[in-house]
């Protein structure tokens, strides 16, 4: 905001700011032609909201220079500092210094900038939180600003152009009422499982349609004292201090099953177990950076945090998938050769066309009227030649290993391996420690042994046996 009072002028505002030059403007310089000019500046000029600066074009921040000799000409006080100059203004002209530190409303003790400040605080805070609106503000209480923002700006606006707003029904709550928005038939029905059913056992008896346990935790712990009669014991018996102290421990079993039923309902109702379609929809969406695998192990923190408290949980996981996703397209463009951000597109298209070539030579390798056996004469297919005449053992695809667990904890070659040898990860890792700790043991391992302690597989034992000798992990048998 602009202050077009002159008496802001003077030497010490022309220090502050470093002026490198001799001539300042004088209180005792009052010509005719200045007064004058002093008066049509007060009435005519009006210095517009969010100003730049003709220097070097940057939003003006108060203090900032106005000068008061050339037309339109703003400079930022680092300009103004340098003495800089543009078309016809020169550094000795007559300027005047705009400040924010005038009051807007008379008598409330209040500036221009603290206004300014106070609708900012309104804006980031909310209206209403006045207490961290306080303790932003300084030299303000939260009460002072919450008196002064209702009584200048709701109650009694004093500053002009303000919007005054008719209270009113549609003005208040924006439209009128709606008893109910949607039809009962347009809602989505509650899951409905039978009690003997997996599903059933998940929300431990809880019927979401009623919104109540139908078969409870312990659902016969009133057994115990159904048949209690405390009127057993009298006072004169022998036997009235065991029978009674027995009766007070049947009572604390029976309470202790009631706060174990207790804590569980507390559980299912707070922790989210009973939104069933929410668990689902929530384990599909982490399926491509959590994993559904580790997704469905993770839903046992249900029972220790609350819904909320599992959303961060799950969301922070998430967000550490999508990172790690996103790492590994960059070390994929880095093992391409790419080295710049806009070849990217580039190569993503080629890869594309790359695939569907494939995909179309593979369909038309596998189309009989294509086959190159049909062009050979029919002696030579039926030859007992162990290239043309037997028949080959159709080779099964590569294991899609990615997001399965264990994934992360393998490099390049070890993926490639899973991925052919069709093996999950985390079996690998376990095949891999067994055969390391028998090769430390021995200082050698044999193919034999390897069968023996793996189990699986022959072919895939063998070529794990000979991938971690490759790499040096184990040691073969020179015997």
């Amino acid at each position: 905001m602009a202050n077009p009072n002159l008496t802001d002028m003077t030497e010490e505002d022309a220090a502050d700011l470093q002026f490198p030059k001799d001539y300042l403007l004088s209180s005792t310089d009052n010509s005719e032609h200045d007064i004058e000019f002093e008066m049509s500046v007060q009435k005519d000029k009006i210095v517009a909201s969010d100003p730049i600066c003709c220097v070097c074009r940057s939003i003006l921040v108060e203090p900032y220079i106005h000068c008061a000799v050339c037309t339109n000409i703003e400079i930022c006080s680092s300009c103004f500092a340098k003495g800089c100059e543009i078309d016809e203004h020169r550094n000795d002209h007559d300027y005047m210094i705009i400040k924010n530190e005038f009051p807007l409303v008379d008598g409330s003790g209040w500036t221009a900038k603290q206004e300014l400040k106070l609708l900012t605080l309104l804006q980031q805070c909310g209206f209403g939180n006045w207490l961290d609106i306080g303790c932003r503000m300084h030299g303000k209480s939260a009460d002072e600003c919450r008196i002064h923002y209702l009584q200048n700006y709701i109650d009694n606006q004093t500053l002009p152009d303000l919007p005054r707003i008719e209270e009113n029904r549609v003005s208040l709550f924006n439209c009128e009422s709606i008893p109910y928005i949607y039809k009962l038939q347009d809602l989505e029905e509650p899951p409905r499982f039978d009690p003997d059913t997996f599903n059933g056992r998940l929300l431990a008896g809880y019927n979401a349609a009623r919104s109540d346990f139908v078969v409870n935790f312990d659902n016969h712990a009133e057994s115990l004292v159904c048949n209690l009669d405390f009127d057993e014991f009298q006072p004169g018996d022998d036997m009235y201090e065991l029978g009674k102290a027995l009766q007070v421990a049947l009572v604390q079993a029976y309470n202790n099953r009631l706060k174990e039923r207790m804590r569980r309902q507390r559980i299912i109702r707070k922790h989210g177990l009973i939104t069933f379609r929410k668990v689902m929809s929530c384990i599909q969406r982490y399926e491509n950076t959590i994993t559904k695998p580790l997704a469905e192990r993770l839903l046992i923190f249900m029972q220790l945090l609350n819904g909320m408290e599992f959303d961060f949980f799950m969301e922070g996981l998430h967000r550490v998938g999508e990172l790690k996703n996103h790492i590994n397209r960059l070390l994929e463009f880095r093992r391409n050769g790419l080295k710049h951000f806009f070849s990217v597109p580039m190569f993503q298209k080629l890869s594309k066309l790359r695939q569907e070539n494939e995909r179309e030579k593979k369909q038309y390798m596998n189309n009989s009227e294509y086959c190159w056996r049909n062009l050979l004469p029919d002696n030579v297919i039926s030859c007992n030649s162990p290239i043309l005449g037997s028949t080959q053992r159709k080779i099964a695809p590569p294991l899609v290993i990615k997001g399965l667990p264990g994934y992360d904890k393998l490099d390049i070659d070890e993926r490639e391996l899973c991925s052919l040898v069709r093996i999950v990860p985390s079996n690998y890792l376990d095949f891999k420690h067994i055969l390391i700790m028998e090769n430390k043991k021995k200082g050698h391992l044999k193919l034999a042994q390897a069968r023996i302690l793996l189990k699986i597989d022959v072919n895939k034992t063998r070529k794990i046996y000979d991938f971690l000798i490759e790499k040096g992990y184990i040691k073969k048998s020179t015997h």
